[in-house]
């Protein structure tokens, strides 16, 4: 997967109210201050600067571009937070955490259910007994009624973006088409580049099975940044679950 392009209008194209109903929902479900948190698939770093009010953090993700963008962010804000490239699914070289976080349906970019294991079991490995494990998904309905179809175009004065999204080849994904327009003063023309970003979702059944199978206990399921309980009209399922 290509992020290279994606990372420099990431934060733009954002809705910034989210990251503070995510830190929200991250406090709720975790007692106490000062505990030791890894936000996996952190992006340009957004919430993970909100989550270093009250936690110790660290942030890490696939797109080193992206980390790029958090830690200048994290300067600006005053903020020390190692921000540290890995993918999800190996996160051998980090410690143990009390918390684990990965938001913004970024579980979703994995292929199969062979690789949420992977993710699930390296997030139970990295994490002190007793520790959560906080992660959302695109719902069914997301990704079944909502996505197919969707366009979004976005121009600034020296580029567009155009963002596509396609019915994809399993059931319940969606293949994301974004295509970059950037001004070349050299060229005096626009560079075009086109990255392909596909998602994949399952029945809340098949998170929790597997999450269990895993060794997790206590796992609960919500929606709405964990204020409601999931309705067939859900966008996006939270899960919370306990070492």
């Amino acid at each position: 997967m290509i992020y290279n392009s994606f990372a420099s209008v990431y934060s733009e194209l954002m809705d910034d109210s989210l990251y503070s109903k995510w830190a929200q929902y991250v406090e709720k479900q975790v007692a106490g201050d000062n505990k030791k948190l890894l936000d996996v698939a952190c992006g340009t770093g957004d919430l993970t600067i909100l989550l270093a009010d009250k936690f110790q953090v660290t942030g890490t993700d696939i797109s080193e571009q992206m980390l790029k963008i958090a830690e200048q962010k994290a300067q600006k804000a005053n903020k020390k937070i190692p921000f540290v490239p890995s993918n999800m699914m190996d996160l051998y070289d980090f410690d143990k955490y009390d918390v684990i976080t990965c938001f913004d349906d970024s579980i979703c970019y994995l292929q199969d259910e062979d690789e949420l294991a992977i993710a699930f079991n390296q997030a139970l490995q990295h994490l002190n007994e007793g520790g959560k494990y906080l992660f959302d998904a695109h719902s069914l309905y997301q990704m079944d009624e909502v996505f197919p179809g969707y366009m979004f175009n976005h121009r600034t004065e020296d580029s567009a973006f155009m963002w596509n999204s396609f019915e994809g080849e399993y059931p319940h994904s969606i293949e994301h088409e974004l295509t970059f327009f950037n001004w070349d003063e050299k060229i005096k023309g626009y560079s075009v580049n086109t990255e392909l970003h596909k998602e994949r979702t399952y029945p809340i059944e098949t998170f929790v099975a597997i999450l269990k199978d895993i060794g997790f206990k206590n796992v609960s399921v919500s929606a709405e940044f964990g204020t409601s309980e999931v309705k067939d009209d859900s966008t996006r399922w939270f899960f919370a679950a306990e070492k």
